[in-house]
């Protein structure tokens, strides 16, 4: 089975947030299940400098007014993942983020950026740019979002497409104008269509448009279909009804390894422990806190947003350091609220230590050296943080919500003796609530033997990506069961010239 798996970021290549991670961990998961996985993707300079024997594969001819395209192939590094670039440098190759300028601000021609994406998958969805077809299309996020419809108006025979939503609250919404701006005509502006609330919605379309349709836990795939959850789209979501589904993300298990783990000063594991102690005596005097084995250590790693509870934590953090616990965060993301921990940080010089930045290296350090690792959200997909703490042996600290639900056993007087216990999960997304989950941790953490069996018992799950690489192979074959014959078009390669070949490589 071959199948495009398209996305706006995939780690190491370029990493915003948990869609990389899981992009790499499930393109790695199904390679190694036998599937035949080309990633596709924005070709960042950054992206373009990681990538691993990269090569000239076609240049693009001119499309949606981008007229200096072409499409690198190579590896994903430390795997044998076929990667594609759309070296587009009008549209990719700037200063700033991969969605947001250096300000903050999204850029002014997101909806030009990721409908190109678009529409270099559907070119080579059709057997149209390049040697190889897929069977599947899989987009992820709202950046892929007008796949499914551009692949819908293909004549057949074409390949079945699966879109995964990894987060409603992020929508891809643009103004009607944009339509001549992505080459789609007016006809498509419907409720039936790419209209929502009288704006183009990438995401919407996908969810209209897609064959089969995913979002990355259970309990959010059934959160998702009330207005709560919903975010406006639960109507658009309980239509597609049987052919909408939840599927736990996993994890790249070799990546996330206290064992093989080269980003740790000291490596452990769950029968011996005891480099996970003096992990935390240097993330401690890395990060100015005062060394000390016995004082808890409790970390957050996680975006600085609402969603994930980062101003209750803020309001949290005098009642933890009064309850003889230090606070250690490597995170990056809101503005006022970077400034809130610097500053916090500073006036708690000793017991609140603050990393602020994307550092992958440091991440790796706080879940090896914390202790409790702080996890809630007000609403969550999925959630990397804590299933990496588990593997560290770092007890979470949850909202019961989404795959954070899914994720996490409660550790009450019963799963305690059972040993099922595997965290802390509280209701209340509020300061009361984050401080009682807190208190029962710091209660149990008193106990050495009960928190020993805690950490083993966190450390014996698995969450590798492997689980999760089997069920979207069962909903492939699926997708394909419908009405479906594979692709034999030949190829329409053009190969780029040797002059855009140097400038690429530049």
């Amino acid at each position: 089975m071959r199948v495009l798996f398209v996305t706006s970021e995939v780690y190491p290549l370029a990493k915003s947030g948990g869609l990389a991670d899981v992009s790499s961990a499930l393109a790695i998961a199904l390679t190694r299940q036998g599937i035949d996985v080309h990633l596709l993707l924005p070709g960042y300079p950054g992206a373009i400098a990681q990538l691993k024997n990269p090569r000239i594969q076609a240049h693009l001819e001119p499309l949606l007014g981008v007229h200096d395209a072409a499409l690198i192939s190579g590896q994903l590094p430390g795997s044998s993942v076929p990667v594609l670039l759309i070296y587009a440098p009008s549209l990719y190759s700037r200063s700033g983020g991969l969605y947001q300028d250096k300000h903050g601000q999204d850029w002014a021609d997101n909806a030009l950026r990721f409908a190109f994406l678009a529409r270099v998958a559907a070119e080579i969805a059709m057997g149209r740019l390049i040697g190889w077809t897929p069977d599947v299309v899989h987009g992820n996020d709202w950046h892929a979002g007008l796949i499914p419809l551009l692949i819908s108006r293909e004549s057949a025979p074409r390949p079945a497409t699966v879109f995964t939503v990894h987060n409603l609250a992020f929508q891809g919404n643009f103004p009607r104008e944009i339509l001549p701006t992505i080459g789609m005509p007016d006809e498509v502006f419907t409720a039936d269509g790419v209209e929502y609330y009288g704006q183009v919605s990438y995401l919407k379309t996908a969810i209209h448009y897609s064959d089969k349709l995913t979002t990355v836990s259970p309990t959010y795939a059934k959160e998702v279909l009330t207005p709560e959850f919903g975010c406006g789209f639960d109507g658009v979501l309980r239509a597609r009804g049987e052919h909408f589904t939840g599927i736990l993300n996993g994890i790249d298990s070799n990546f996330w390894d206290s064992e093989t783990d080269s980003y740790l000063p000291h490596r452990y594991s769950a029968r011996s422990i005891s480099g996970k102690r003096k992990c935390k005596a240097e993330l401690q005097d890395e990060l100015g806190l005062s060394v000390s084995a016995e004082t808890p250590l409790i970390g957050f790693v996680s975006r600085l947003a609402h969603q994930k509870m980062a101003d209750v934590i803020l309001e949290a953090i005098p009642q933890i350091i009064g309850s003889g616990a230090q606070f250690a965060l490597v995170s990056e993301g809101d503005s006022d609220l970077e400034a809130a921990f610097e500053e916090l940080g500073r006036k708690c010089e000793g017991r609140v230590g603050v990393h602020i930045g994307y550092d992958e290296a440091a991440a790796h350090r706080l879940q090896a050296g914390s202790e409790i690792l702080l996890a809630p959200a007000r609403f969550e997909p999925c959630g990397l943080s804590q299933l990496y703490a588990l593997r560290y042996g770092t007890v979470p600290v949850v909202r019961r919500t989404g795959g954070l639900a899914d994720t996490v056993t409660d550790a009450t007087a019963a799963t305690l003796y059972d040993q099922s216990a595997t965290g802390f999960v509280f209701d209340d997304p509020n300061l009361s609530g984050l401080l009682g989950g807190i208190r029962r941790a710091l209660a149990v953490y008193k106990e050495p033997l009960a928190w020993r069996r805690l950490q083993l018992q966190a450390m014996a799950q698995d969450f590798s990506c492997d689980t999760s690489a089997a069920k979207y192979m069962a909903l492939y074959r699926d997708a394909l069961g419908i009405g479906y014959s594979p692709l034999t078009g030949e190829s329409m390669l053009t190969v780029a010239s040797g002059e855009l070949e140097r400038q690429v490589m530049r």
